[in-house]
């Protein structure tokens, strides 16, 4: 069965500790690439980087406005 498209409070809860998460992921691998760890790999995970903050902030900005409906 799938969920209604309008997440309820408990499920605006749950994003919003998933996207803290994930940013906090993403900041660990930041200070990772910057300390030079993977050089072989340093362009590619600099590029995944980008592409998952300017997801997550996407993803935070839904998530704040569907929060503002209910």
């Amino acid at each position: 069965m799938m969920e209604s498209s309008t997440p309820n409070g408990e499920n605006l809860s749950d994003l919003a500790r998933l996207i803290g998460d994930l940013e906090q992921d993403r900041g660990w691998l930041l200070e990772q690439i910057d300390r030079g760890r993977w050089p072989d790999l340093r362009l590619d995970l600099a590029a995944l980087e980008r592409e998952l903050g300017q997801l997550l902030v996407r993803a935070a900005e839904r998530l704040e406005n569907d929060g503002q409906r209910t």
